[in-house]
């Protein structure tokens, strides 16, 4: 198939590309660099366009590519900037989007569209693990836009006929992950610890996290890249809730040493617990996560340890 990945030479989607290049695709990466790298895609076999998702002209570029499928993962993801900047998370978010799903439409083009845990927002205990069935209440602007980002597929499908499939990412990690927009609590606590500073933790270190590797995230992508069960919403996860203090004894016991975080107050709009279930992705996409925490973390921090001179 023909690939457009965006944000592909981001965290995320660098991972993903490989992935798609062992299978034979052919891929074109579409990214404006804000937090994606071109060491990222070094010795590649890719087409890299350096554009924004949000340019006037880049439908057109896109629809005469004629792509078989378009993974749409760039985007604004932090929550913090959300809050403090509501207006660029939706010129990002939203009006990028649209303009994917425009080129979409023109091209016949199925869309893999890269949503998060931050839509379901705070859940019931006994409502976790959380289906995608659950109400969605999001409690930052970062949520809100997926969300809405989402309806906007579900009503391209219903007036337009054009085909999507919608993950819910959990909390995902691994290597080259950065901290410019798209770093998780585990790529920052890592560069910390390999840099040998401190970590702090925002809140009690009791909230809890479904933590996935990304390498993980890639392989659920491509099982929506071909799946037959299209226009739907899966959750890719691994249903397994870890609290930040267990996480840093994880790490503490891969590096062999004692690691004492700081205690600092709860961030706004941050969730306290999450945990998404991955039934869903198990029946429809033949999908289950194969990497440990373990295994992730170890990945990881030698990443970075190896970065840090």
């Amino acid at each position: 198939m023909h690939i457009l990945v965006t944000g592909g030479a981001g965290f995320i989607g660098s991972h993903l590309v490989r992935q798609l290049l062992d299978a034979k695709h052919t891929v074109v990466v579409l990214d404006n660099m804000s937090t994606g790298a071109l060491e990222h895609l070094s010795g590649l076999d890719v087409v890299l366009w350096k554009r924004d998702v949000r340019d006037s002209d880049i439908v057109q570029q896109i629809v005469f590519e004629n792509f078989d499928v378009i993974v749409h993962l760039a985007a604004q993801t932090m929550v913090d900037v959300s809050i403090k900047e509501p207006v660029f998370d939706a010129s990002e978010n939203i009006m990028g989007t649209l303009n994917i799903l425009e080129a979409a439409r023109q091209c016949g083009a199925r869309v893999i569209f890269a949503s998060t845990a931050a839509a379901y927002g705070d859940v019931a205990e006994t409502d976790l693990p959380v289906k995608e069935s659950q109400a969605l209440h999001p409690q930052s602007f970062y949520g809100l836009t997926k969300v809405g980002a989402e309806k906007y597929l579900q009503l391209y499908h219903d007036i337009y006929g054009l085909d999507y499939v919608v993950c819910r990412f959990a909390n995902v990690y691994g290597e080259r992950q950065g901290d410019k927009g798209e770093g998780g609590v585990i790529s920052i606590f890592a560069k910390r610890i390999a840099a040998g500073e401190d970590i702090t933790i925002f809140g009690d270190g009791e909230q809890t996290r479904d933590f996935i590797y990304a390498g993980d995230i890639a392989r659920g992508i491509c099982k929506a890249i071909t799946t037959e069960h299209v226009n739907a919403v899966y959750n890719l996860s691994t249903q397994t809730e870890i609290s930040l203090l267990h996480l840093v004894k994880v790490m503490s016991d891969i590096m062999g040493e004692k690691i004492e975080p700081h205690f600092d107050v709860p961030r706004e709009g941050d969730i306290y617990r999450s945990v998404l279930s991955n039934e869903k992705a198990a029946l429809y996409l033949d999908w289950k996560p194969e990497c440990s925490l373990e295994e992730g973390l170890e990945k990881t921090l030698k990443y970075f340890t190896g970065r840090v001179e």
